[in-house]
């Protein structure tokens, strides 16, 4: 798996590239604050995340801090997708570093 940073990511996103932001945080934390175009299918359904992705897809899985996100990387990972990072930090640091003005919790 890797890691990827959030500056790294709005620069890709900024040129065009449209990988698959999966945020894995619950549904309340997702109507809190979200990266755009992310979809939202929480780490508490499993099922629902093999059956819903692409593993040729890339995936960039976000959580609040990183580690649930961590988490998925490695489920998906063990399911045979094979382009997956993680955002370092998760949405708290893109909210930190990106975007000042999102709301946090």
């Amino acid at each position: 798996m890797q890691t990827i940073q959030t500056d790294e990511l709005k620069s890709r996103l900024d040129a065009g590239e449209k990988p698959v932001l999966l945020d894995v945080r619950e549904a309340w934390e997702f109507s809190i604050c979200k990266i755009e175009g992310s979809i939202n299918i929480s780490m508490s359904e499993p099922e629902k995340l093999i059956k819903e992705l692409n593993t040729n897809d890339e995936i960039i899985a976000i959580c609040h801090h990183g580690m649930r996100s961590f988490q998925v990387c490695n489920y998906l990972e063990e399911n045979g997708f094979d382009r997956v990072s993680n955002l370092d930090g998760g949405i708290d640091a893109w909210a930190k570093t990106i975007d000042q003005d999102m709301e946090q919790y």
